[in-house]
C-alpha cells in the first residue's frame, strides 16, 4: 500500500482539495511515483518554505542546513538521532515524497530571497519533495524549466510564439511583439534528512493577468496568453505529470537528454549580459550552455563558466534590450 494519502483520506475530500481535482491527480502521479501524497491548502507562507520545514523536523535538527544544487556540503557523518515521532505523524528521517499546492503564498519565494508577486487566482505556486539521488545535480533547474515548457506548449519554432527559458530558472514567453516576458520560475532547494537528501522544488506559474504589473522588471506574461481560459487546477493537471516524470529521468540519467531540448528554448544564447556571483561578476555574450548546464559566457577573448548565480541582459548601444524575440 502506499504511504501517501489513501483514497478515504480526509485531505482529499477538503473543498480546495476537491476543486484542484487531488485525488484523481494523485492517482495519475502515483503511477510514476508509488507514495507520493498530494496535498492542496488554502494559504500558507510558500509552499517551498512548508516542506523545507517539514524536512528538517524529519531529520530531527530544526537548523539543519538548506542547500541549492551545486552548492551541497559532504554527506553528513556520525550518529544519526534516534528515529521519534515527528509533528506530521510519521517517524524522523522518513523521505514520503509530497506535491504540495496553495491556493495563496503569503511570502512567496524566488531565487536570491526575491518574493514572488501571486494573486488568488491568477497563479499556480506548488512545490515537489522527494528523496533524490541523481549522479549529478548539475542541470537540474534546466530539466525542469524544460518539462514545464513542453507541457505548456511544445512549439520551439523561433519565427513563432514560444516558450523560452532563460538560464538558470526562468520561463519566459516570446510572442513576437516585443521582448520576452516572464511566465514562471523555479526555486530548487535541498537539505539532508538522516543520510538522504530532499529536493524541494518550487513552482511558480502565472496563469491570469495582474492588476498591477509595473514594478515586475522582467515583464509578465500569462497562460492564458497561450491557453486561453485556462485556470490554475487545470495548469496543474497539464505540468505536474510532467515535471515527476522528467525528475525521475534526471535522477535516473541525469542533464544529457535535456541539454539540446534547453538550447532550443535557449533565451539567453547570443545576447550581452552581466551578473553572476557577486564576489565575480562577468559581462559578455552568452554562448550557450555546456554538458553540465553551466552558462559559458564570452568575456573579451576569454570564455567563462557560471555554473550558479544570476544573469541579466545587458542594455546595449545597438538596443538589444528592446530586441524582440
Amino acid at each position: 500500500m502506499p504511504i501517501g494519502p489513501t483514497i478515504a483520506d480526509d485531505t482529499m475530500r477538503t473543498p480546495a482539495a476537491v476543486k484542484w481535482g487531488a485525488e484523481s491527480l494523485w492517482r495519475d502521479l502515483n503511477a510514476l511515483l508509488p507514495g507520493l501524497a498530494v496535498e492542496v491548502v488554502d494559504s500558507c507562507e510558500s509552499t517551498n518554505t512548508e516542506l523545507v520545514e517539514r524536512a528538517r523536523r524529519m531529520s530531527g535538527l530544526a537548523d539543519q542546513q538548506l542547500t541549492r544544487p551545486g552548492e551541497l556540503e559532504p554527506p553528513i557523518s556520525g550518529p544519526i538521532p534516534l528515529a521519534e515521532t515527528t509533528p506530521l505523524g510519521r517517524r524522523a528521517h522518513d523521505t514520503q515524497p509530497c506535491l504540495l499546492v496553495a491556493e495563496t503564498q503569503t511570502r512567496g519565494r524566488g531565487r536570491l530571497g526575491r518574493s514572488w508577486q501571486s494573486a488568488e487566482n491568477t497563479s499556480l505556486t506548488f512545490s515537489l519533495a522527494l528523496r533524490f539521488e541523481p549522479p549529478d545535480w548539475s542541470g537540474l533547474s534546466l530539466a525542469v524549466g524544460v518539462a514545464l515548457a513542453e507541457a505548456i506548449d511544445a512549439r520551439t519554432d523561433r519565427a513563432g510564439p514560444r516558450i523560452a527559458l532563460k538560464w538558470p530558472n526562468d520561463l519566459m514567453w516570446c510572442d513576437g511583439q516585443g521582448p520576452s516576458r516572464k511566465l514562471g520560475g523555479i526555486l530548487i532547494e535541498t537539505v539532508p534528512v538522516g543520510r538522504r537528501r530532499m529536493a524541494v522544488i518550487g513552482i511558480g506559474l502565472n496563469v491570469a493577468p495582474l492588476a498591477d504589473t509595473t514594478d515586475l522588471s522582467h515583464g509578465y506574461a500569462h497562460l492564458q496568453e497561450i491557453i486561453p481560459g485556462i485556470d490554475p487546477p487545470a495548469a496543474l493537471r497539464r505540468v505536474a505529470p510532467a515535471l515527476l516524470a522528467a525528475v525521475l529521468q534526471f535522477q535516473r540519467s541525469g542533464f544529457a537528454s535535456f541539454k539540446p531540448r534547453f538550447e532550443q528554448r535557449d533565451d539567453l544564447a547570443g545576447r550581452p549580459v552581466q551578473g553572476g556571483p557577486a564576489e565575480q561578476p562577468i559581462d559578455g555574450v552568452a554562448l550557450g550552455i555546456d554538458d553540465l548546464g553551466a552558462l559559458r559566457v564570452q568575456v573579451g577573448e576569454i570564455v567563462q563558466t557560471l555554473s550558479a548565480g544570476d544573469v541579466s541582459v545587458r542594455a546595449a548601444a545597438d538596443g538589444d534590450e528592446g530586441r524582440r524575440c
